[in-house]
């Protein structure tokens, strides 16, 4: 992870990988200049056009989300909660488990 965060390009990934993030970056950067040539680049690389859509929308949500908390001024948690958070996605997922119907009361006599 460290590699990747330092420099993609000489991390120990994958070339379809190294492809995946030069795209992103250029989505981060300058995704007004994004033509069909750029994901036909990605798809030769073996990424379907569904991951590349994911990386697509991943991205643009982190963009919006970055965005969003530094104008509005909300706060970081501290880590604590990112552990309770992440010990409680560990154990129960991202969906609550399903909610039973209450019985119905017999109205036979």
């Amino acid at each position: 992870m460290a590699a990747v965060l330092k420099d993609y390009n000489t991390a120990p990934i994958t070339d379809a990988e190294k492809a995946l993030f030069r795209f992103i970056t250029r989505v981060n950067r300058e995704s007004n200049t994004i033509s069909a040539d750029d994901i036909s680049e990605v798809k030769s690389a073996g990424w379907t056009e569904e991951a590349i859509y994911d990386a697509i929308t991943v991205c643009a949500l982190f963009n919006f989300y970055n965005r969003w908390i530094d104008a509005s001024g909300v706060q970081d948690m501290p880590a604590i909660g990112y552990q309770m958070s992440g010990h409680r996605l560990a154990t129960e997922g991202y969906a609550p488990p399903p909610v039973e119907a209450p019985l119905k009361a017999s109205t036979d006599a």
